[in-house]
């Protein structure tokens, strides 16, 4: 029998955590699993977040058949408006994942229109020739699975996020039963999740924060505001069990989390008796000792709850001094110092912060190394193929698999925008596809470019020093309207010469430097006879050496010349 070829294209979530996409094509049909965005790192100045690269499938987005998701964390679906706003596609989903995306889809206006299919767990369903069995894996969200995707090629496994918790919060297991009937299969492929692929041992369970949140409700003395993420169901159950237990009243704040917790209430994911939860405005009327707060911030995100308590500017309350402040959650790579410096900012309000690291207040929803040796064994894959994580991620599974006796040659390492194809038992990987990052600036996609990013980023780090001359076909400087306003913030004006910096000096240090670059500048036009055509460019070099010269540093140098005939 002659098999066809199996493409498997990452268009996100290799060398990095977030964003993760993946496309399986066989014959001429393509289906998409997750789409999730990338916070941004502190360098990229202005970005709100990341998308996948999508051009890929826009181009052939007739072919598409429909779009699969693991998952309801932002790295995996938090992309889906921008998706669906460009290929109004299928969507496949469980049901706590389904209500996520909705909330979604709603607030774009796009929910109207769009084709959202509810599927379970151990539920086997065809979309286009892909045949995909559901499976259950237990991670950090209620209701996550991995996929069997079989074709003639071949059988490929999707892990999605899972761990191998015993005693998970919703009291549901990963499947070990479907696992190992896709391995009596044949597993040709195995994509899998690598984030903890650095950790030894298990990870540990979730019940181990019902512990540590215990002794924070026992030693508060006044409210506690607990930040996580909107989409971490189980930790809403937990803080809602705790507050129950020790007499506190629960209050949510901040849009995602009122949404998302009344989604998964209403769907049976939640359980919160009435009295427990309470409005925030009532919540604010009580006695501190009485109440707990659950908000979004907990990576230091200046928009959210946490990030304007921490900076005095959020609207409902303030934090004050005997508040207790739980960061629960783990600090997404590329953004510790965005963590550090709200800890920073709470503790000098008052607060009394605890956060990983130094209170067992949140544990892994992802596998560490037993789970993924545990799983390699059990599947027996003829290929791996590590997926979710960064490099040197991706390299630990792969040592790992090595470890298990998978060749070396049947693991492949790749990158956003490489073709791994399998055919006829064969996985092989081709020339990459044109790939980069999007960038959602506002309400601009992919407007900003890396370019500009990086231009940003040295405005910010090196400061910018703006010159503007106005002078005759002579060199000479020509009086100009705003000749006679001295009145400038770290700046410095003469007749046709103006001078301004900007995020690199203070007035006081840039007023020698700038009145020397006058006189450099002074020196250059006295030298010439006419003015050339590069004088503009002339003019920045001499700036820019005087400035190194003098300070050995390198701000962003704007020139702009206005040449005035005849004068």
């Amino acid at each position: 029998m002659k098999y066809n070829t199996l493409k498997i294209i990452p268009l996100g979530g290799l060398g990095e955590i977030g964003r993760n996409m993946t496309v399986y094509e066989y014959e001429g049909k393509i289906l998409i699993v997750d789409a999730g965005i990338m916070f941004p790192r502190n360098s990229m100045h202005g970005i709100d977040y990341i998308i996948p690269d999508m051009q890929y499938i826009i181009q052939r987005k007739q072919d598409v058949v429909g779009i699969v998701f693991t998952h309801g964390h932002e790295d995996h679906i938090g992309a889906i408006t921008h998706l669906i706003g460009e290929i109004p596609v299928p969507i496949y989903a469980t049901g706590l994942t389904r209500g996520l995306i909705e909330i979604k889809l709603a607030k774009k206006g796009l929910l109207e229109n769009a084709e959202i299919y509810q599927i379970e767990a151990g539920e086997r369903i065809l979309i286009g020739p892909f045949q995909i069995d559901f499976f259950h894996v237990c991670h950090s969200i209620p209701d996550g699975v991995g996929l069997g995707i079989e074709t003639p090629a071949g059988l490929v496994v999707h892990t999605g996020d899972y761990k191998f918790d015993q005693t998970p919060v919703d009291n549901w297991p990963t499947d070990f039963g479907s696992l190992a009937a896709l391995a009596k299969r044949g597993v040709s492929v195995l994509l899998s999740d690598s984030t903890n692929a650095e950790h030894p041992g298990w990870t540990p369970s979730e019940r181990e924060i019902d512990e540590a949140l215990d002794k924070v409700f026992l030693n508060a003395k006044g409210r506690i505001i607990i930040a996580s993420f909107a989409s971490l169901i189980s930790r809403m159950q937990q803080v809602a069990d705790a507050a129950k237990k020790h007499g506190r009243r629960l209050a949510f704040a901040g849009t995602s989390m009122l949404d998302n917790s009344a989604m998964a209430l209403e769907h049976g994911y939640l359980h919160i008796e009435k009295k427990v939860q309470i409005p925030l405005h009532n919540a604010l009327t009580m006695k501190d000792d009485q109440i707990v707060i659950m908000c979004t911030g907990s990576q230091g995100e200046p928009t959210s709850i946490l990030g304007r308590l921490a900076l005095g500017q959020n609207r409902q309350f303030d934090i004050k001094p005997g508040d207790t402040v739980v960061l629960s959650s783990h600090t997404i790579p590329g953004n510790e110092e965005s963590v550090y410096n709200t800890i920073n900012q709470l503790f000098e309000l008052g607060a009394d912060v605890i956060y990983e690291g130094i209170s067992s207040v949140h544990v892994s929803g992802h596998a560490s190394q037993e789970e993924m040796k545990l799983l390699i064994n059990l599947l027996k894959p003829k290929y791996l193929v590590p997926i979710h994580g960064e490099l040197r991620h991706l390299k630990a599974q792969a040592r790992i698999g090595k470890m298990l006796g998978i060749p070396e040659d049947r693991i492949f390492i790749t990158q956003n925008g490489g073709v791994l194809e399998f055919e006829e038992g064969e996985l092989t990987e081709s020339r990459p596809e044109p790939y980069s990052y999007v960038f959602v600036d506002g309400h601009t996609v992919g407007d900003v470019g890396e370019d500009i990013v990086r231009e940003r980023n040295s405005l910010g780090r090196d400061g910018v020093v703006m010159l503007h001359l106005v002078i005759n076909q002579q060199g000479k400087f020509l009086k100009t309207a705003n000749d006679g306003n001295k009145n400038v913030i770290n700046g410095f004006r003469r007749k046709g010469f103006s001078i301004q910096s900007f995020g690199f000096l203070n007035e006081e240090e840039s007023d020698d430097l700038l009145k020397g670059i006058h006189l450099k500048v002074l020196d250059y036009l006295s030298g010439i006879n006419k003015v050339p055509k590069d004088v503009e460019r002339a003019v920045m070099k001499l700036t820019r050496n005087f400035i190194f010269d003098r300070l050995k540093r390198r701000p962003r140098i704007i020139v702009a010349v206005q040449v005035i005939k005849g004068q």
